[in-house]
């Protein structure tokens, strides 16, 4: 495949800070092929550089998010989940640039508008975003040992965090598939919308995110995933050091002054 035609697989575009990511390889079902899944990762670091980016929108073309890992190349003995290319380490991609360690690392939101089913990679990929707007017809299905693998993109270490072991061994170990309004109740959707309404929706969520503060956004995510695995002391120790940083920028005296003056804050990322 060439760099042209990856390069369509993965679309990408910024308005309004927000830069939408959309998998665009719908006649497959949004498999990931070895050259989309350089592409994303790629472009999932560039908006996360990218100083007009506030909110990163991942979303897909189609019925479906993503099926997973392309399983048609592995079954014939090519793409990123087959045996040849297991047993080929120099060739796979760089953790660096992976999408799920790229996900986890990267400061800027991030809302996964599930279009449709996410099932393996898939289903990963949107764990991976602080955010899950699901259309009704969407679903998570987590069917990997029905296929004779694992979670292999943060599954294991997002779903027990998220809901608790008991409920992520029964989701992981059963390969069970959850529906939208089970999803919700779990908390592993922040909301259920009429497909219809899905993009629509995911905009509003993103753009009241990106009328914020952005530096005081992104901090805030990083003493999150900081507070994932530090203790308390520690933790106030890193958001009082974060708090005098921030205290002494454009945006911080602009979002004082403007609620004395009672007027919307326009906020610079200085």
């Amino acid at each position: 495949m060439d760099g042209a035609a990856a390069a369509d697989e993965v679309l990408y575009e910024v308005a309004d800070h927000i830069a939408t990511i959309t998998l665009n390889r719908p006649g497959r079902m949004n498999t990931i092929s070895g050259p989309m899944l350089d592409q994303l990762g790629r472009l999932l670091l560039k908006a996360d550089a990218d100083e007009d980016v506030r909110v990163v929108i991942l979303t897909g073309t189609g019925r479906m998010f993503c099926a997973g890992l392309d399983l048609v190349g592995a079954t014939q003995g090519t793409g990123i989940a087959s045996a040849d290319h297991a047993a080929k380490p120099s060739t796979n991609l760089d953790l660096k640039t992976a999408p799920p360690t790229v996900l986890f690392n990267m400061d800027k939101p991030t809302i996964c508008a599930l279009n449709g089913p996410a099932a393996g990679y898939g289903l990963d990929t949107a764990l991976g975003c602080d955010i899950r707007i699901m259309a009704k017809s969407s679903k998570l299905a987590a069917a990997f040992v029905k296929r004779g693998i694992v979670p292999e993109s943060g599954g294991t270490w997002y779903l027990p965090r998220m809901i608790g072991w008991g409920r992520a061994a029964e989701i992981i170990f059963g390969g069970k598939t959850l529906l939208p309004d089970e999803c919700l109740t779990l908390g592993l959707a922040n909301h259920v919308v009429p497909d219809e309404e899905l993009a629509a929706f995911a905009r509003t969520v993103a753009a009241e995110i990106a009328a914020n503060a952005p530096l005081a956004v992104q901090a805030s995510k990083r003493l999150m995933r900081m507070g994932m695995e530090e203790t308390f002391n520690d933790h106030v120790h890193h958001v009082y050091l974060q708090f005098l940083s921030l205290i002494r920028t454009a945006d911080a005296r602009e979002g004082m002054v403007s609620f004395l003056e009672k007027r919307p804050a326009k906020f610079e990322g200085r």
